[in-house]
Parts: structure tokens; sequence; C-alpha cells
């Protein structure tokens, strides 16, 4: 679904606004297990981004080969190395930490936001995966402001399509669609599926047995 958005970019310390197109995750607000508050919670307001752990020397040199892979691709859309290998490393942190497909949650921020960390639709929905503002509300302070954080908002993101997940019974396409609040119609869930052809790799080394930390924050 479609929607306009805004894009704040702050200058000289006075705040200026670029028009932005973007596609809203207009999320339904409904009861959360517990599980999923949780999780939630965990992820507000964190300084840094996580650190992924290894089970072997060979699992962490697949995720550098995954890296190195990654940023090129990312490079026109975030220029400076840090910030993007930051967010690559958050990326798939929380999409494993989830049990998602790495280039599936990437393709859905480039449907969803275009990579724009700044993006807020017409809807409300927030961020890079676009989350709408009653999570905040449901999770924590109700500052929606904290969406804007990397790891919160790619965490809400990530655990949020793994709860539609769950509630359709692992139907991707069911799930893309309650995400974006336009369930069981093709465009979203298309739209994601095809940008994940972008992302998609096959590590020329051994198998990636790299995993996030259990229990990490």
């Amino acid at each position: 679904m479609t929607r306009r958005a805004w894009w704040p970019v702050a200058a000289a310390g006075v705040a200026a606004l670029r028009w932005q197109p973007a596609h809203a995750g207009a999320q339904v607000e409904e009861p959360l297990a517990d599980s999923v508050r949780s999780a939630l919670s965990s992820a507000i307001a964190k300084s840094a981004p996580p650190v992924p752990e290894f089970a072997s020397t060979e699992a962490r040199l697949s995720y550098l080969r995954w890296l190195g892979a990654m940023s090129p691709r990312l490079s026109r859309r975030k220029v400076d190395w840090q910030e993007r290998k930051e967010f690559l490393q958050t990326v798939w942190y929380e999409s494993r930490r989830a049990g998602l497909e790495t280039s599936m949650v990437l393709g859905l921020i480039q449907v969803e936001s275009g990579f724009r960390k700044y993006a807020v639709s017409s809807a409300g929905a927030r961020g890079y995966m676009q989350v709408m503002p009653f999570w905040a509300r449901l999770i924590g302070d109700g500052d929606a402001g904290k969406l804007f954080h990397m790891q919160t908002n790619l965490r809400f993101g990530c655990v949020i399509l793994r709860h539609y997940l769950e509630r359709e019974r692992g139907d991707l396409f069911m799930a893309l669609g309650r995400y974006n609040g336009s369930r069981g119609k093709p465009q979203y869930p298309n739209a994601v599926l095809g940008a994940r052809k972008a992302w998609l790799w096959d590590d020329p080394g051994s198998p990636n047995e790299a995993a996030p930390r259990r229990g990490g924050p």
C-alpha cells in the first residue's frame, strides 16, 4: 500500500522537511503475547548496535564475507562506511534473532522506507521498518521518537513480523500483508519478495553457522 511519507533532516540545529514516497507499515493494534512484549521492551533506547557472537572462526568469516558482499550494494543509499556497517550488522543480528531470512528483511526495508532512518508515513509509521507509534505505547513510555533509534526500530520490525508469521501459521504472504495493513492483497508481498532478490547471497565458503547471542540485548 503506497503512502506519502516525510523525512525530517536536521541542518544547523534546525529541522527541515523533505518529501519522500514510502510504503506505510500500517500494523493493526492487537493483544500481544508476553514473549513478544518482552522482546520489544528489551530493545528500547539501546545506545549501540548489537555485537554478533559466533560459534566458530569459520562462522565469523562467513559473516564477514556476507558483510563484504552487502556493503557495496547499499553504498548508494548509505555513503558512510561506519553507518552502513552498523546498519547491516544490526539487520543481520535482529533478523536472525527473530528467525527471519536477512535478505527478506532487507527487501522489506527497501520497500517500506527506502533505507531512510527518519521516514514517516501519512499513517504515522516510522523509521526503517515503518513501525506504527502504538507499539511504543504498548511496550514503553509512549515516546514514538524512540522508533527512530536504529536497533529499536529493527528489533520492533523483526519481532512484529515474526509475530505475524506465527499468527498466520508460517504463511509469509499473509504475514507480509498483515505487516503492511493490506492482508490478502498481492501488491505488497510481491514487492517485498521482488526486492529480496537484490539481497540474496550464497556464501562461496563454508555454510554460515553464525548466530546471534542467545539471551542477548
